[in-house]
This record gives structure tokens, sequence and C-alpha cells, in this order.
């Protein structure tokens, strides 16, 4: 695929996308915060098991 062909294939997909509205940037917003939030209440937890495993171990 030459440059071209990438250049013409990009400005197609930026004439189709468009800015998202309030309601769905904040919806969007929540799940990525309730995602990081997820990851790093079972990356404490995996902490804790060898944090505790080690004293006892």
């Amino acid at each position: 695929m030459g440059i071209r062909n990438f250049m013409k294939n990009a400005m197609r997909v930026l004439k189709v996308t468009r800015r998202p509205d309030r309601k769905e940037y904040t919806t969007a917003s929540k799940i990525t915060g309730l995602g990081i939030i997820i990851i790093g209440f079972i990356g404490f937890v995996i902490f804790l098991i060898f944090h505790f495993a080690n004293i006892f171990g």
C-alpha cells in the first residue's frame, strides 16, 4: 500500500468522523474511569497477596 493510497483512505475516514456530543463524551469518560479503577483495584489486591505471602511464607 503506497503513501498516496494511505492518504486517500485517511482523508476518507476524517470526512466521515464527527465530534461526540456531551452525553456520549461523559458516558465514555465514566466507562474509562471505571475501568481504570477496576484495574487499579485488581493490581492492589495482587500486591497485597504477594506482600502477605512473602511475610508469612
